[in-house]
């Protein structure tokens, strides 16, 4: 049982029939009388104005009747409002089996952030010409909402949907058939989100980051697009290999999927050729990691007019480059544990012609080179845990393959690997530690070059570029971390692309709310206020909430969202979503800083 309680006092709500002398006509209105404070007096403010009795008569047979009981059930409203809870729960109540008496509310704030970007209009117009019966839009939400909020597998996504607040009219094999819907659609969302990415918070692309991950799968079956390569978390799966842009604001512009064996710098040209194409951007200065640090990279940036900040193998340079890191004249130390020093230096660089041959070519660019005895310390940490790897691996090779000898193996001499099974050949052949490589590694320990196009920019600002580079990178590791991308457990292709638009559009609607919240919180920490932010049935249509935290009271803020509210009605909770559905009209500003 559950009673509404009204409050004291009479009613406080009532039609006003004004009477004007002059003109000899009466005009209506509800008005709300209240206490005043102050003068201790009773006042009335009009809250809906309603006209002239006379126009009334026209469409109302009695106007003064009908809008009486109008008055009257506003002032109802209100009190309803203003009530108190009471529920009456006998002692021995149980919870029915199979009954999901838990709900999350807070994925309202990813709804919000999900039907600005339109994404339901692009999805709803894009099916109107199909003949699935299936809300592609509905499944979407379930998608992206579960990768955010409690990620798991499709088929588990589509078991726990009942603790969102939607429609759950779909089966297991409607979200399968959307998935090579969503695929079909993948290069048309992305464009239709860098739109409104531009007209609502504006692009900064005068820097654009690149860089390369990938994804393994829970198979060891092959195929066109999932291939065994080199694996960033030394996984002996097949993988796929990702490229992702992101804008000078950390928001993801466009991501395109390789075969799992394509080496890092080849994702570059093909993805950077289509972002300008499609994309519509100007001159770009493009920052990536050394692994996109080739000649015909370089080459090809500037030939289409861009510049680059690229990061380059110390280790991996030639011996001039080599000298003038280890020379000492021309640093300027910075504190006791940071020095740097730059040069404008005319590389030669090897470009790829279109028939394959190899021609030098000369590039004007400058060189930063800086030092930090952290990065040392760090360096020589990593090495020594590398180095004991290598001298157990010398000792016992058939405790090792190719894969699981990852950077061991480098320091090794004579170490060959079986080209079919992986294992390492010792018929023949003497182990030992690469001792002359150790000693020059270590010299070079704490050293890093970026090279740019950029010359006439400072040093300190071009390592602050370069530095920039950590907001794609920790792109990659919430994917993976909270958004749990991989494994993946989808085996059709065209389901492998669509699993990974969802996960793109997850990521860039979690982007969104840090902005919206000033960069005040980690991804992590704005995804576990959301996941707690649930509710209990307790009888009836009424839901009972116990979280709220500083966390919430910003998003809340930000998205105009009252999450402090101990009980609301099912009505109340379908009231609010359905105003994260509405379209914005005012996009707000950000504090950038």
């Amino acid at each position: 049982m559950c009673d509404i309680i009204s409050m004291k006092g009479g009613v406080l709500m009532y039609l006003r029939k004004a009477f004007n002398k002059k003109t000899g006509r009466t005009y209506l209105s509800i008005v709300h009388n209240y206490r005043d404070k102050n003068s201790k007096t009773t006042r009335g403010v009009v809250v809906k104005a309603i006209g002239y009795l006379d126009e009334l008569e026209k469409k109302y047979d009695d106007p003064i009747a009908y809008f009486t009981k109008e008055a009257k059930r506003m002032e109802y409203e209100r009190l309803q409002e203003n009530a108190d809870y009471i529920f009456s729960i006998p002692k021995n109540s149980t919870i029915p089996s199979n009954t999901i008496n838990r709900k999350n509310f807070g994925y309202v704030a990813l709804s919000k952030i999900y039907h600005e970007l339109g994404i339901h209009t692009f999805l709803t117009n894009r099916q109107r010409h199909t003949n699935e019966d299936y809300d592609a839009d509905t499944i979407m939400k379930l998608l992206v909402f579960s990768r955010l909020l409690s990620p798991a597998s499709k088929k588990k996504s589509y078991e726990e949907r009942s603790k969102f607040f939607e429609k759950e009219d779909y089966s297991l094999d409607d979200i399968y058939r959307c998935l090579t819907f969503l695929n079909k659609h993948k290069e048309s969302l992305q464009l239709w989100l860098n739109e409104k990415i531009k007209k609502l918070y504006g692009r900064d692309t005068s820097l654009v980051y690149y860089d390369v991950t990938n994804y393994y799968f829970e198979t060891d079956n092959s195929d066109d697009l999932r291939k065994k390569g080199v694996s960033k978390e030394h996984r002996p799966n097949p993988i796929v290999q990702m490229g992702l842009f992101i804008d000078n604001n950390g928001l993801p512009i466009t991501y395109q999927l390789f075969p799992g064996n394509t080496n890092d710098c080849l994702t570059y040209r093909p993805n950077l050729s289509r972002i300008k194409k499609d994309y519509g951007l100007g001159k770009v200065v493009v920052v990536a990691d050394k692994g996109m640090t080739t000649g015909d990279n370089i080459w090809y940036t500037l030939s289409a007019g861009d510049g680059y900040v690229f990061s380059m193998s110390v280790r991996g340079a030639d011996q001039e480059l080599k000298r003038f890191v280890l020379n000492e004249n021309g640093y300027e130390w910075l504190g006791s544990e940071y020095k740097r020093k730059e040069r404008l230096y005319p590389r030669t660089i090897q470009v790829t012609t279109a028939n394959g041959r190899k021609l030098k070519k000369t590039v004007d660019e400058k060189q930063v080179v800086f030092y930090s005895e952290k990065y040392d310390k760090r360096a020589k940490a990593e090495r020594a845990a590398t180095v004991a790897k290598a001298l157990d691996l010398i000792a016992c090779p058939g405790k090792y393959t190719r894969s699981t000898s990852y950077g061991a193996a480098a320091y090794i001499k004579n170490i060959e690997f079986d080209k079919e099974t992986g294992e390492i050949l010792t018929v023949g052949r003497v182990l030992e530690l690469d001792t002359d490589k150790l000693k020059e590694e270590e010299a070079l320990d704490g050293y890093y070059v970026i090279v740019t196009s950029e010359y006439k920019e400072t040093a300190d600002h071009i390592i602050d570029m370069y530095r920039g580079l950590w907001k794609i990178e920790e792109s990659f590791r919430v994917t993976k971390s909270e958004l749990e991308a991989r494994p993946v457990y989808v085996s059709r292709e065209d389901h492998i692309h669509a699993h990974f638009l969802t996960c793109f559009v997850a990521l860039l609607i979690v982007r969104i709310l840090e902005m919206k919240t000033n960069h005040k919180y980690s991804t992590a920490r704005l995804l576990e206020t959301l996941k707690k932010s649930e509710c209990s049935h307790i009888q009836q249509n009424y839901y009972l909430f116990d979280h709220y935290d500083e966390v919430l009271n910003a998003i809340g803020k930000s998205l105009n969202i009252d999450f402090s509210k101990k009980i609301l009605s099912l009505g109340d909770i379908k009231k609010i979503l359905g105003s994260t559905k509405k379209r914005a009209i005012t996009p707000q500003l950000y504090d950038k800083n």
